[in-house]
C-alpha cells in the first residue's frame, strides 16, 4: 500500500528522511529542506541585507545545491544579497577540468557571476605537478592548503564580504573525528562554528548554511530537482586521511542514523582546559595570511616545491621558519634530514 506524505497527507510519499524518518512527497521535502536551512541562516545570522557573498563551487553535489537554495532563498526572502559563483581550479587533469564544466553551466542556469583562479596562476604549480614531484601520498595537504587561500584570494578579486562553503553535517562529524584521532586540539575547538570571522589580511569570513543538512538529503534534494551537477571522485584522494573517518562514520550511521548529528553536536559542545596551550593567531611574515608561525602553511609548502624538497611542510619543522623567511640557504644536514622524512 503507497505511503501518503506526512506532512500535506494528500501526495504519495516518494522518500523517507534519512535525518528525521518522516515520509514526504518531493514537493514537500523541497519545502521543508529549503526551510531548514533558512532556519540555519537566520537563527545563526549568517548575513546582511546589502552584502556581496561568494559560494564557493566546485560542480559537485554539495556547492550546487548550496548555489541553488542561497538563489531561491535570496529571492524567497528577500535577503538582499548579491550572489557569485567562485571556483578553484587546482589544475587536475580530467577531474577538475570537467567539473569546471558543470559549474560554468550552472551559471547560466543561476544567472550568477563566476570567478575561476587557479593554482597555476596564483602559485605556479597544479596539482598534477605536484603530485608528479611528490607522488600519491600527503598529497591532499598541498591540495587543502592550497585551496583555502585561493578561495579567499579570489574572493578579494571579486570584492565580496563573505564567502559561503557547501560543508554538510557529515562533513564536519567527519572533521571533528579526524582532529580528535590526530588530537589536534586547536583545530578541533573551532571546526564546528558555523562561521569564522576575519583573521588577517585578505581573509574574509566563512559561512556554512548546509551545517546541519545531511549529506543523503542533499543527494536525494539534488536527485529530485534534477539539478545539474558532477558527482566524479577525485582521482587523487583515495589515500586521503578523511576517507578513513567518513568510512567508520558511515559504520556508526548504519546502527545509529542520528549518530552524524550527535558527533556534530559533541564537537560543538566540547570544553578546552584553561590549561590547555593554545596557538596564538598571527600573519605569515612572507604572504600576510593568517597563521600561528613565522610562515604560513602554503608559504612553507610553495618553498619546499620551489626548493625542490616538497618534505619540508610535512610535519614540524617550525624551526626552519625563520630561515625560510630570510631567504636563507638550508645546511647540508637540514636537507638530508628533509629528505629522509618518509611521504
Amino acid at each position: 500500500m503507497p505511503v501518503q506524505c506526512s506532512k500535506c497527507a494528500e501526495q504519495r510519499a516518494v522518500l523517507r528522511r534519512p535525518k528525521t524518518g518522516q515520509s514526504l512527497c518531493k514537493e514537500c521535502f523541497f519545502w521543508v529542506f529549503e526551510e531548514e536551512v533558512h532556519h540555519t541562516i537566520v537563527s545563526a545570522e549568517l548575513f546582511k541585507p546589502g552584502e556581496n557573498v561568494a559560494i564557493g563551487a566546485s560542480g559537485g553535489k554539495d556547492s550546487t545545491v548550496l548555489a541553488h537554495v542561497m538563489k531561491v532563498l535570496n529571492e524567497r526572502y528577500k535577503y538582499g544579497l548579491n550572489l557569485m559563483l567562485l571556483s578553484v581550479d587546482e589544475g587536475i587533469t580530467g577531474y577538475r577540468d570537467d567539473s569546471l564544466e558543470t559549474v560554468k553551466r550552472n551559471q547560466e542556469q543561476y544567472d550568477l557571476p563566476l570567478k575561476i583562479v587557479s593554482y597555476e596562476e596564483l602559485y605556479g604549480w597544479t596539482m598534477d605537478a605536484i603530485v608528479k614531484q611528490i607522488g600519491m601520498k600527503n598529497n591532499c595537504t598541498f591540495c587543502g592548503v592550497f585551496r583555502r587561500q585561493a578561495l579567499d584570494r579570489g574572493a578579494n578579486l571579486l570584492n565580496v564580504d563573505k564567502i559561503c562553503t557547501g560543508h554538510n553535517a557529515d562533513d564536519l562529524a567527519e572533521t571533528v573525528l579526524m582532529n580528535v584521532l590526530r588530537g589536534d586540539i586547536a583545530r578541533l575547538r573551532r571546526c564546528t562554528s558555523i562561521s569564522t570571522s576575519s583573521g588577517g589580511e585578505g581573509v574574509l569570513p566563512r559561512c556554512k548554511p548546509l551545517k546541519y543538512a545531511y549529506e543523503k538529503e542533499i543527494v536525494l534534494y539534488a536527485y529530485f530537482k534534477k539539478l545539474d551537477y558532477f558527482s566524479t571522485e577525485c582521482i587523487y584522494s583515495p589515500n586521503a586521511y578523511r576517507g578513513h573517518a567518513r568510512a567508520y562514520l558511515k559504520d556508526l550511521e548504519s546502527v545509529r542514523p542520528s549518530a552524524i548529528m550527535a558527533v556534530l553536536h559533541s564537537g560543538e559542545n566540547l570544553s578546552i582546559k584553561e590549561s590547555v596551550k593554545m596557538p596564538v593567531q598571527g600573519t605569515c611574515g612572507r604572504c600576510g595570511y593568517i597563521s600561528s608561525q613565522a610562515l604560513c602553511k602554503a608559504c612553507v609548502l610553495l618553498e619546499g616545491l620551489n626548493r625542490g624538497l616538497p618534505k619540508l611542510g610535512i610535519g614540524k619543522h617550525h624551526r626552519l621558519h625563520q630561515k625560510l623567511l630570510s631567504q636563507q640557504p638550508l645546511t647540508e644536514a637540514e636537507e638530508r634530514k628533509l629528505k629522509a622524512v618518509d611521504f
